[in-house]
């Protein structure tokens, strides 16, 4: 377990990691990937997987140098020891969601923040307001023994200062999103064969309070005004609850489906869809619907995705939401209510020229949010924290090329040199 010497310094992500089928496996081969491309080589990125239960194994690339499982408390210790005697490991991020780290709120991972002597920053994809007791202490427990702590909206930060009372410096940086090019839905939707077709969509893993459900029964009275429409849900059930209850969400929706006939209307792509394929959906998408039943979701990255191509929402008032959607972006309807769905679908189906407006103010505003963006404020933090431990980090300058360019004609290069 021990890892290669190299003189790069490194920074380690202790998160998920793919193959394992995980938002925030995504999330941190994405933003290592990203932080890789910004700095490399003066920072390397390096991985602690965790692994679910101990019961579960992963061919895992190179980068992935350690592995725990979450029930194993020994791991934490262990491997928090190891890290302490490698040269190269510099910094360590730890991409924190409840459910992927053992105990109670996640709180196996306090004693390996008390071992580990690097310099930590932990982002926090999950801000709870109104905590119980027992979560305002792990969190708070958390928050002692970081350096740093990134979220990724304003109303994260005032939570962790209001309810929790943190006091270690907290950055916004956004959920990163591809950097894709603005087009109109045409060319992806020849390329699904569905060029005939109004397109609504939503991605992301399967299970209960997704809020389909509410969707599909908004739909009956939308398709008899455009019954050209169809609803593409993609994405495979999460393998957490197919673990726990098989496929019994998604049998419902199937059920429901049949029942208010929307056969033809309703289409479910079963499966755990790579980054091509989540963009061709998106840029084929008229309308985007963001359903989720859980009002203090503080992050959704499908949101930002499907923003960051350039496409209308329509979305449930959670948190991260409330504060991305605006009157020109979008429209916020009620939870689980059909009727409020039925009539934003309506509206915007209705007022083509108001949806293609709020497509361009979605793209626009999202700029900021591009991977490249995120890894250069990750870079940002990262750098202030280790230059205050001692370690300085340098970035390579850009290549200029255009002296290449001044000597380059349609002819040639060589002879003018």
């Amino acid at each position: 377990m021990y890892m290669k010497k190299e003189a790069d310094p490194s920074v380690l992500y202790m998160a998920t990691y793919p193959p394992r089928e995980c938002g925030i496996a995504t999330f941190t081969k994405d933003i290592s990937e990203a932080v890789d491309r910004r700095f490399f080589p003066t920072l390397r990125s390096r991985v602690l997987a965790i692994n679910n239960n101990g019961t579960n194994i992963y061919n895992y690339p190179k980068k992935v140098n350690f592995q725990i499982s979450d029930t194993e408390i020994t791991d934490y210790l262990a491997v928090a020891r190891i890290i302490n005697q490698s040269e190269n490991i510099k910094i360590v991020n730890v991409q924190h969601e409840f459910g992927i780290f053992g105990g109670e709120y996640g709180e196996y991972l306090i004693p390996f923040l008390e071992i580990v002597q690097k310099p930590i920053v932990i982002t926090f994809h999950s801000v709870l307001p109104e905590p119980n007791e027992k979560l305002r202490k792990v969190v708070r427990e958390i928050a002692k023994r970081v350096n740093a702590i990134i979220v990724m909206t304003k109303k994260a930060v005032k939570i962790l200062s209001e309810y929790y009372k943190i006091k270690t410096k907290i950055h916004v940086i956004p959920h990163g999103i591809p950097n894709t090019s603005f087009e109109l839905q045409k060319k992806e939707k020849k390329n699904l064969g569905l060029q005939d077709k109004i397109i609504l969509s939503s991605f992301g893993m399967i299970g209960p309070g997704k809020g389909y459900e509410t969707v599909i029964e908004a739909l009956p009275e939308v398709v008899k005004k455009y019954p050209n429409l169809l609803y593409i849900i993609v994405g495979e059930t999460h393998p957490m609850v197919r673990k726990r209850e098989g496929e019994k969400y998604r049998n419902l929706l199937e059920s429901r489906v049949k029942e208010l006939k929307l056969q033809k209307n309703v289409k479910f792509y079963n499966k755990y869809v790579n980054l091509s394929e989540i963009i061709q959906y998106l840029k084929a998408t008229d309308i985007y619907l963001s359903t989720s039943d859980n009002p203090n979701q503080i992050t959704s990255g499908t949101l930002v995705y499907a923003m960051g191509c350039g496409r209308a929402v329509i979305s449930t008032p959670f948190l991260h939401a409330k504060d991305i959607i605006t009157e020109n972006r979008g429209r916020l309807t009620e939870f689980q209510n059909p009727e409020s769905f039925k009539k934003a679908i309506l509206e915007l189906l209705d007022n083509w020229p108001l949806r293609k407006e709020m497509e361009k103010n979605a793209y626009h505003y999202t700029r900021h949010m591009t991977w490249q963006n995120v890894a250069m404020s990750y870079g940002r933090v990262f750098k202030e924290i280790l230059k205050a431990n001692g370690v300085e980090i340098k970035e390579l300058p850009q290549i200029n090329i255009k002296h290449l360019m001044r000597l380059t004609d349609n002819f040639g290069i060589i002879q003018f040199a």
